[in-house]
Formats: structure tokens, C-alpha cells, sequence
């Protein structure tokens, strides 16, 4: 099991981001994928997931309505829009299979993201 995440960036806040997520290693297209956060010094946070063929997105409150979560079963791809960023965005940013509760242990680089002006 593999990801590989890309798209983080410095930018300001109000600002926009598109955060993309790779998988291999699993049949993708029968897996929700989600994507998580880790700020300094918190614990990993559940940010968004979206059911296996894509019917279905839930988003944690703090970003429901700023963050759109995607994804490309053709490709095993998943992205995460991000509008109206805000310094509280500010964290390194993973995807894995699963919702709240992670599917696989394995983890990928992850993508940092910075909110600053």
C-alpha cells in the first residue's frame, strides 16, 4: 500500500490550494478515501472522506464548506480543494482508504500546507 501526496504550498490566507493523493498497492475503487492533517505539535485529524464510487462526502466541521474532497477511480486519485484557507489549516496533509478510522497503518509523505500572510 502506497500514497503519495503532492500540491502544498505556502499561500495567504483567504488563499486557495488543490491537493492531490496517488494510491497503489490496493483495489482502489472499493475503498472510501479521506484525506487527514497533522498540525505541529496535535495529533492527526480526520479532514474529509468521500464513499467508494464518490455518492457520498462527509467533511470534519471545521472545514465543511471551504474543503471539497474528489476523486478519479480511473486514476487512483483523490484530491482535496481548499478555499478561504486559514492560518488553523496550517498542517501536513495525508490521505489514506477508510473514514474517520484509517483502513491501512501505512502512511505517505504527506504535503505540507502553510497559512500565512
Amino acid at each position: 500500500v502506497q500514497f503519495v501526496e503532492s500540491g502544498g504550498n505556502l499561500v495567504q490566507p483567504g488563499g486557495s490550494l488543490r491537493l492531490s493523493c496517488a494510491a497503489s498497492g490496493f483495489t482502489f475503487s472499493t475503498y472510501a478515501m479521506s484525506w487527514y492533517r497533522q498540525a505541529p505539535g496535535k495529533e492527526r485529524e480526520w479532514v474529509a472522506g468521500i464513499s467508494s464510487v464518490g455518492g457520498m462526502r462527509n467533511y470534519a466541521a471545521s472545514v465543511k464548506g471551504r474543503f471539497t474532497i474528489s476523486r478519479d477511480n480511473a486514476k487512483n486519485m483523490v484530491a482535496l480543494q481548499m478555499n478561504s484557507l486559514k492560518s488553523e489549516d496550517t498542517a501536513v496533509y495525508y490521505c489514506n482508504a477508510g473514514w474517520t478510522v484509517p483502513s491501512f497503518g501505512s502512511w505517505g509523505q504527506g504535503t505540507q500546507v502553510t497559512v500565512s500572510s
